[in-house]
C-alpha cells in the first residue's frame, strides 16, 4: 500500500497564556521571537490516519490546518488576585532624622485576596469601578492606589489607549492587611500582562515605592524582611503553611498615621538599637515551630485605645490558637490554627464581627497566582 503523508502541528504558548498553532515549517510566523520549527514528514497507513470523516475518500489531501492569529493580537481582559498581608512580627525602633520610624518587620502573604480585572476600552484615559466598599468606591479615583499605580505604568512605558478596572474588595479597608497595597501592585502587573509590556523589577520598584511603604513586598510575596519604613525587602525562607483566622472587628478601624502617633506618645520599649543583630539572624533563620515569635509593638498603644482589639486576641488563645496578634497596626487581629476546622469553630464565636478563616501563601504559590516570573 502506498503510504500517506500527514503534516504534524506543534503548539507555542506565550507567557500571557493565549494558545498559538504554528506550522512546523522553516517559515513559521515567530510570534514575539518564537523559536523556529522545521518541517516534519512521516508515513501513515490508511486505517490509522486521523483524517476527519469528511475527507475520509479525497485520497492524499491533508485536513485544514488551524487558523495562525494575527501579529497584533492583545489581550482583551485579565483577572488577577490581589492578596492580604499579616505581620508575623512588628519591631518599632525609633524615630528617624527624618520623621519616619526605624522598622524591622517580617511580612506574610495570605489566601484571602480581592479581585482585579482590566480590559482594554475604547474610552481614552483609566475608568475604575469599586465593588464591595462603599466607603472606597466614594473617594475621588485619582487618589486610588489602584488608579496612580495604572496610571504611573502608562506614564512609563508611554502607552496610549484606554483601560477599565473593576476591584472587587474583600480585604477589608483599615485593617491592617495591606489591602491597599496588593490591590496596586496587582492593577500593575495585570496591566502589564494586559498590554504586553514589560518593566524590569528595579523599575516596578521605583514606581511602587512612592505609592507606600509595604507596597513593595507585595512584589514579591511570601515571607519576607522588611527593614527601614518597612520598604527595604528581603526574602525569607517559607515556613510550612498555616491555618489563620483572621477577625476585624464591627465598627474600629484604625488609620496607620494615628497608630504611630500613639506610639510617640508612650513610646514604651522602644529603646532598641537601630541595628539589631540579634533580630537580623532571628530573621535569617528559618521557624522550627509554626507560629513561634508572634510580636507587635503597635499592640500595647493600640490595644489600649481599643480594648475590644485585646479582648478578641484572648479569645482567640481561649479557642486554641496556638498564637495570636495584631495585624500590622490593626484593627484586625488574627490566630494561627492547627487545623482549617478548629478555624472555623473559632469564628462561629464572633457572630457580630467579620471573619475569615485562610492560609499561608508561599513566595512559589503567590508568583504563580500572580503571574510573576521567577
Amino acid at each position: 500500500m502506498i503510504p500517506r503523508f500527514t503534516r504534524t502541528w506543534a503548539t507555542f504558548t506565550p507567557s500571557a497564556g493565549a494558545q498559538i498553532w504554528l506550522p512546523q515549517s522553516g517559515k513559521s510566523p515567530c510570534l514575539n521571537g518564537a523559536s523556529r520549527f522545521r518541517r516534519t514528514w512521516k508515513p501513515t497507513k490508511w486505517r490509522n490516519s486521523k483524517r476527519s470523516f469528511r475527507n475520509r475518500n479525497i485520497g492524499w489531501r491533508r485536513n485544514p490546518a488551524p487558523p495562525t492569529p494575527s501579529r497584533n493580537l492583545r489581550m482583551s481582559e485579565v483577572r488577577i488576585p490581589a492578596f492580604a498581608k499579616i505581620n508575623l512580627r512588628l519591631d518599632i525602633l525609633g524615630k528617624r532624622a527624618d520623621t519616619y520610624h526605624e522598622l524591622r518587620t517580617i511580612f506574610q502573604t495570605l489566601s484571602l485576596h480581592d479581585e482585579i480585572w482590566l480590559k482594554t476600552s475604547r474610552q481614552p484615559g483609566i475608568t475604575l469601578t469599586i465593588q464591595g466598599n462603599a466607603s472606597l468606591a466614594a473617594e475621588p479615583t485619582q487618589k486610588n492606589l489602584v488608579y496612580r499605580a495604572v496610571d504611573a505604568v502608562k506614564r512609563k512605558l508611554k502607552i496610549g489607549g484606554g483601560v477599565e478596572i473593576e476591584l472587587k474588595k474583600r480585604i477589608p479597608a483599615g485593617g491592617g492587611l495591606g489591602g491597599g497595597s496588593s490591590d496596586a501592585v496587582a492593577a500593575m502587573l495585570g496591566y502589564l500582562q494586559l498590554t504586553r509590556k514589560k518593566l524590569v523589577p528595579a523599575q516596578m520598584l521605583e514606581i511602587a515605592a512612592p505609592l507606600g511603604a509595604d507596597v513593595p513586598f507585595f512584589l514579591l510575596g511570601g515571607r519576607a524582611l522588611g527593614v527601614n519604613r518597612g520598604d527595604e525587602i528581603y526574602p525569607l525562607q517559607d515556613i510550612l503553611k498555616m491555618h489563620v483566622l483572621v477577625v476585624v472587628p464591627q465598627g474600629i478601624r484604625v488609620a496607620t498615621p494615628d497608630a504611630f502617633r500613639w506610639v510617640n506618645a508612650k513610646p514604651l520599649g522602644l529603646t532598641k538599637s537601630a541595628v539589631d543583630p540579634k533580630l537580623i539572624q532571628f530573621c535569617a533563620l528559618s521557624w522550627s515551630a509554626q507560629g513561634s515569635g508572634l510580636s507587635n509593638d503597635f499592640e500595647g498603644p493600640v490595644f489600649r485605645r481599643h480594648p475590644r482589639l485585646d479582648q478578641i486576641k484572648r479569645a482567640l488563645l481561649q479557642k486554641g490558637a496556638t498564637e495570636a496578634s495584631l495585624a500590622g497596626s490593626g484593627s484586625a487581629v488574627f490566630g494561627i490554627f492547627p487545623s482549617p476546622a478548629m478555624a472555623r469553630r473559632a469564628a462561629v464565636g464572633f457572630p457580630h464581627d467579620q471573619t475569615f478563616v485562610c492560609e499561608t501563601l508561599s513566595r512559589e504559590r503567590y508568583a504563580r497566582r500572580m503571574r510573576i516570573a521567577e
